[in-house]
């Protein structure tokens, strides 16, 4: 009887730590990636995509191209590079989206060059990398505030400098993206992607 109360303790400890490595490694990850936030040094800027409903941006993408449109007209000179692709219950791609609102809301289509074949934030990276300039390796990159660090993570691993404009997230889905994204940035420390 001893036994199983004993190894009902390692047990409740074991799971208890897993879960507290599980929330605050993370957790801490998520929050040291949100510096340097950009300066407008980078001429060039990476939005990554989030869900499109139709043709018109989710509220999580909504919010991204609101901080890239006030970071645009902060800093006339950088090229913004709109990655993301076309889901199956997309009528556009996430690029697209993106550009539409873009000119929409007075940036210059001069500006935005469009990624539209990613389907996840590591291709966001790698496809939008291969439309910088040759020997350009600095960029800001515009996403969730949730999301930076492991975007951050994957640019590392891709030979980018990174600094950030971080855009909020949504009420709505704060609690399940923290939740989701937590278990993303384990995956991708593991498997690099």
């Amino acid at each position: 009887m001893k036994n199983k109360k004993k190894l009902g303790i390692f047990i409740g400890m074991v799971v208890t730590i897993s879960g507290l490595v599980f929330w605050l490694w993370p957790g801490k990850l998520m929050v040291d990636a949100l510096k340097p936030e950009a300066d407008g040094s980078k001429p060039y800027a990476i939005i990554l995509g989030a869900k499109v409903n139709g043709t018109t941006p989710s509220l999580s993408l909504r919010y991204r191209l609101e901080s890239a449109v006030a970071y645009a007209n902060a800093h006339p000179h950088v090229t913004f590079i709109l990655s993301g692709g076309q889901g199956p219950d997309e009528d556009i791609s996430e690029a697209k989206a993106m550009w539409n609102y873009m000119v929409e809301h007075g940036i210059d289509e001069e500006r935005l060059v469009l990624e539209s074949t990613s389907t996840s934030t590591y291709e966001n990276l790698v496809n939008s990398k291969k439309l910088l300039p040759e020997g350009v390796q600095e960029v800001t990159i515009i996403t969730s505030d949730y999301h930076i660090a492991r975007a951050r993570m994957i640019a590392k691993k891709l030979d980018l400098e990174t600094d950030i404009v971080a855009a909020k997230t949504p009420a709505s889905v704060k609690a399940q993206q923290q939740f989701r994204e937590r278990l993303a940035l384990i995956k991708t420390k593991i498997v690099g992607k």
